[in-house]
């Protein structure tokens, strides 16, 4: 049986008006997780943005050994084309944060649905990239960059274990 509340204005089976189509809600433990998800990619983007542009070492990260934030933020491969990576990290949560919000999760637009996962694939395979360079290039790891990876992966996870349940998707689904 469809459901009711999905079908365009008109007379239901009591006699009286039906609304309009009302889309299909996205889980909303996946539009938190990914809200707070990317919230804290950007703080950490803002934070190594920062640093890079005060010169400072991240805080709360060894500078010595494996684990050395100072070599890996200040290493050539911190630039990509002169552009310090912190800020593109940046400039990717500021883009990805709107398409975390429950308008964007729950639009029928298709567009909205790819966009998101396409920035998240571009997104997880530039971080394959960064931990290449950190392992095999700059032979150390710094810990805030790790969160930033690590959070980006979650975020990739998230959308594509749940992209059957954006917007565009339900709507396709129960419009039919």
């Amino acid at each position: 049986m469809k459901d009711r509340s999905l079908e365009e204005p008109g007379l239901n089976d009591a006699g009286t008006t039906t609304s309009k189509y009302v889309a299909p809600k996205t889980n909303i433990l996946v539009i938190v997780t990914s809200l707070l998800l990317a919230l804290y990619g950007l703080s950490a983007s803002i934070y190594l943005t920062y640093d890079h542009y005060s010169n400072k070492s991240p805080a709360g990260c060894p500078d010595k050994g494996f684990i050395n934030c100072a070599k890996v933020t200040t290493s050539p491969q911190s630039l990509i084309f002169h552009i310090p990576v912190a800020l593109l990290g940046l400039l990717f949560f500021v883009t990805f944060l709107p398409l975390c919000i429950p308008q964007a999760w729950n639009s029928p637009s298709k567009k909205v649905a790819y966009l998101r996962l396409i920035m998240v694939i571009t997104g997880v395979l530039f971080i394959l990239y960064l931990v290449a360079m950190e392992l095999l290039v700059i032979k150390s790891l710094c810990l805030w960059c790790t969160s930033v990876h690590v959070t980006t992966f979650l975020l990739f996870m998230l959308v594509v274990m749940s992209f059957n349940q954006t917007g565009y998707i339900l709507s396709k689904y129960y419009s039919d």
